[in-house]
């Protein structure tokens, strides 16, 4: 397992999704993971350290695990299956020396890992298939085709270029998703 830490949070214009965008914490891998707004919102609020008056889901969860006197060990994104990531949340009630596995969405659990201030881990699987993610929905002019045709880019094209996306992006591009 990785030790990764939230990049942050930004918009694809192709698929109209938020991304969040997952980085080694300990070297220069990442992985982006296409969640919804809502998460999206709650992930940004807290790395932003933005608080409402009153709890959102993701604050109360942390108020819950903390007054049954548990604590989030640990987040773990564990696998990709059918365009789906999977991830749980590991709860340790440190007076029983009880463990606990949650299973949950990883934009849950990054949610949740950020207000309990606890690591996040990627099954190294998951960096090493990141070149086949190709979730981009982009089309380009076809080079084979006449004019004005277009061909649906590769599944190696489109993990190209959002590799490629995701390394030029600045800090200062992860502002331009306002939750």
């Amino acid at each position: 397992m990785i030790e990764m830490k939230v990049g942050g949070v930004t918009y694809d214009d192709n698929t109209k999704s938020p991304v969040v965008v997952l980085r080694e914490r300990d070297g220069n891998r990442i992985l982006p993971i296409w969640i919804g707004p809502a998460e999206a919102s709650a992930i940004a609020m807290e790395v932003m350290g933005k608080k409402f008056q009153r709890p959102l889901t993701h604050d109360l969860m942390a108020t819950i695990v903390k007054g049954l006197k548990a604590r989030v060990s640990k987040v773990v994104i564990s696998d990709l299956r059918d365009n789906t990531f999977y991830a749980s949340v590991v709860l340790e009630r440190e007076k029983e020396k009880e463990v606990v596995n949650l299973d949950a969405r990883p934009s849950d659990g990054i949610a949740l890992a950020l207000r309990t201030q606890s690591p996040i881990y990627l099954s190294e699987k998951l960096l090493e298939g990141a070149k086949d993610l190709g979730s981009l929905k982009k089309q380009e002019k076809g080079e084979a085709g006449g004019e004005g045709e277009t061909r649906e880019k590769t599944e190696e094209e489109r993990a190209e270029e959002l590799r490629k996306f995701l390394e030029e992006l600045n800090p200062e591009d992860f502002g331009k998703f306002t939750p």
